[in-house]
């Protein structure tokens, strides 16, 4: 519901944002990154929403790569249309240093997401969560508030939803008319949802950040700072979901792995 309470080549392709650097765009295993350190991906997003532009920040990783490939044709053009592509995976960036397409940094969703809702306070912009069970959503909602006293949250809603409801939801965000729409729902039925949403014509960033609601609230606990720097975060999510996360890591990597030997060797 509203709040009232504040409310195409294998190689590089030239783009320019106002009031930052030329930046490349290199293209890994078919899909365009932007070649983008997490400051200029602040930076980038903040013009869309000055100009207003309907944009959709997808982070991915090998996960998604390794779905790229399925013959889901609606979830690759999705992706092949996104706005602003970060590497969101440690994988991701070892494997561009391997095929020397090496991307800046890895871009993490949730440490994006917390950059962004400390610039929309500097920035006064408007921002809706969507995504999660209740419980978790609203004490989400409680501790950004607290953090952030004057976040300006228009809205939020949980993901327990069906397609039936899409339009129905959609009303409700173009309404309450955010700068930016963090959701929180697993791939790819969020990124369904954000493309629907651009097709129809609101005009926010939307931001997928998968399981970032529970860590931000406290129902799952992140890496610790050299745990992360060391480059094994998806191992100390995995311990702590072992029966959703097992499989997603130990098959899915070793289906990237064979994804980069082949990127490599053009096998």
């Amino acid at each position: 519901m509203c709040r009232s309470d504040g409310c195409f080549d294998s190689g590089m392709v030239i783009k320019l944002y106002k009031g930052a650097t030329t930046i490349l765009k290199k293209t890994l295993f078919g899909i365009r990154f932007d070649d983008f350190t997490l400051d200029q991906t602040v930076m980038a997003v903040k013009e869309k929403i000055r100009n207003k532009e309907a944009t959709h920040l997808l982070g991915v990783n090998a996960d998604k790569i390794n779905d790229f490939y399925s013959d889901d044709e609606w979830y690759r053009r999705v992706i092949l249309e996104a706005d602003i592509v970060n590497p969101d995976g440690i994988s991701v960036i070892l494997a561009s240093r391997f095929l020397k397409k090496e991307l800046p940094e890895r871009v993490a969703g949730i440490d994006l997401m917390e950059r962004l809702l400390a610039s929309s306070v500097e920035e006064n912009f408007s921002v809706y969560f969507l995504g999660a069970k209740e419980s978790v959503l609203t004490e989400m909602v409680h501790r950004m508030k607290e953090k952030y006293p004057s976040l300006a949250v228009c809205g939020f809603r949980n993901g327990y939803f069906d397609e039936s409801e899409w339009d129905t939801i959609a009303n409700e965000i173009h309404q309450c008319n955010p700068d930016i729409v963090f959701v929180g729902i697993t791939s790819p039925k969020k990124e369904y949802l954000i493309d629907h949403f651009i097709q129809i014509g609101i005009n926010s960033v939307f931001m997928g950040v998968g399981g970032s609601f529970d860590v931000l609230s406290g129902n799952i606990k992140r890496a610790p700072k050299w745990v992360q720097k060391i480059g094994f975060e998806w191992f100390f999510r995995m311990i702590q979901e072992p029966k959703r996360l097992f499989l997603r890591y130990f098959i899915g990597n070793s289906k990237f792995l064979v994804k980069v030997l082949k990127e490599k060797y053009r096998i």
